[in-house]
């Protein structure tokens, strides 16, 4: 968020530049999926379920779940969680 000067956005904005560029949300909180379910997509949520990680941590469940998640482009769910 700190790269497009978003980091003091609330989430509803985030939601909106997302939905706006065509992007996925990637979180470790359950707003995004929240919101999901009453706005629907796009955009699509991943929530990550694994706690506060460091940034390597996190790279290394994303790279992981590569598959999963380019599966998950495609389909019509609107949130995937990935432990």
């Amino acid at each position: 968020m700190r790269l497009l000067g978003l980091e003091r956005a609330d989430d509803r904005a985030i939601w909106n530049y997302a939905k706006e560029k065509g992007f996925a949300l990637v979180s470790l909180d359950a707003d995004f999926v929240d919101m999901a379910g009453v706005l629907g997509t796009p955009p699509k949520v991943i929530r990550l379920r694994c706690g506060n990680q460091s940034t390597p941590a996190i790279e290394a469940l994303l790279r992981e779940h590569f598959d999963l998640m380019a599966g998950f482009a495609g389909d019509i769910s609107a949130c995937l969680e990935i432990y």
